[in-house]
């Protein structure tokens, strides 16, 4: 039977959280009909067990055959859903009508090609986080918003804008198929809905932000993760956008010291937590900031390095390279 909906949920080893995202998903309050995709790519704990609690439709993969863009249009190709809804397996529908505000948003005008939802942070998120988890979504609007490429001679000269206008998040985000069976995602290793996202944008469609369709998503990364995370982002934003954290080394003491004062500031400022608390999160800041900076100027740099020292880096910090490894 045709769908209103086809929600695909991409999974490996997703832990107790998954439970939690499909019994939310599940229990959704909608006038649409929907079903439920989940690929799982070689899970190895209780993913497949808990999946199966659920109707959902379970189709599985070898790892090797994992990509962020690969396998989102394997799931969405086996439904039949008007609309494809893209999760993440730890992204969890934050209200009941997560999905209904979705589509209806979706519904206002038939150019959307594609919406995104706002993420809230989860409780016991870290401070810095929440802070620019609020700042970032609340720039799109307050209230359900359409954008498209209205300034193409801004569009050529504003970097800002053509980020701005390219922002699209695959943690919860909402396709209309007739324009995916066109413009299918890209298989790459990083962005892959930001890409699509500035091809639709380039060729007319329209994208719709959708506050009212939230979902929890944040993560409490150990310290020590961030200098990989932030050489992967900076290497796919170079592909996407040719955008370099900075154009010479020179910058990034400059541009830390700037950052952390920022960062301090805001830390001082706040009335709920102690002085101890105070000093921890400026360390916490200076730390995770250079991980930013460094890591970020090594990947927005990737292209112009040799095929042997992008191995090397590749082996030593690309967390995308460990898991496609693994």
């Amino acid at each position: 039977m045709k769908m209103d909906v086809s929600i695909v949920i991409p999974t490996k080893n997703a832990g107790a959280l998954l439970d939690q995202v499909l019994k939310a998903v599940f229990e959704q309050k909608t006038s649409y009909t929907y079903e439920v995709i989940c690929v799982d790519s070689g899970s190895r704990d209780n993913t497949l067990e808990i999946i199966k609690k659920y109707p959902c439709r379970l189709f599985q993969i070898p790892a090797s055959e994992f990509g962020h863009g690969k396998t989102r249009n394997y799931g969405a190709a086996q439904g039949t859903g008007t609309y494809i809804v893209f999760l993440t397996q730890d992204a969890l529908p934050a209200s009941d009508t997560w999905l209904q505000n979705f589509i209806d948003a979706m519904e206002l005008d038939p150019e959307i090609a594609g919406g995104f939802g706002i993420h809230y942070p989860y409780p016991g998120c870290n401070l810095l986080d929440v802070r620019d988890l609020a700042g970032h979504f609340k720039g799109f609007g307050e209230t359900n918003t359409i954008y498209r490429l209205e300034d193409k001679e801004r569009y050529e000269r504003e970097e800002s804008y053509r980020h701005f206008l390219a922002f699209f998040s695959d943690n919860n985000s909402c396709l209309r198929r007739s324009v995916w069976e066109k413009h299918p995602l890209r298989d790459v290793n990083f962005a892959e809905d930001q890409f699509w996202a500035r091809e639709i944008i380039e060729l007319g469609y329209k994208k719709v932000y959708c506050p009212y369709a939230p979902v929890y998503h944040s993560h409490n990364y150990k310290l020590s993760t961030y200098f990989a995370r932030y050489y992967d982002e900076y290497k796919g934003l170079y592909e996407l956008h040719q955008f370099e954290i900075a154009d010479h080394w020179r910058r990034l003491p400059g541009m830390l010291y700037r950052q952390v004062r920022g960062d301090c500031v805001y830390i001082r400022h706040l009335p709920t937590i102690t002085k101890r608390e105070k000093v921890y999160w400026a360390f916490y800041s200076l730390f995770r900031n250079f991980d930013r900076f460094w890591g970020g100027y090594l990947g927005g740099k990737y292209h112009s390095y040799s095929p042997a020292k992008q191995r090397f880096l590749d082996r030593h910090i690309s967390q995308q390279y460990r898991q496609r490894r693994a």
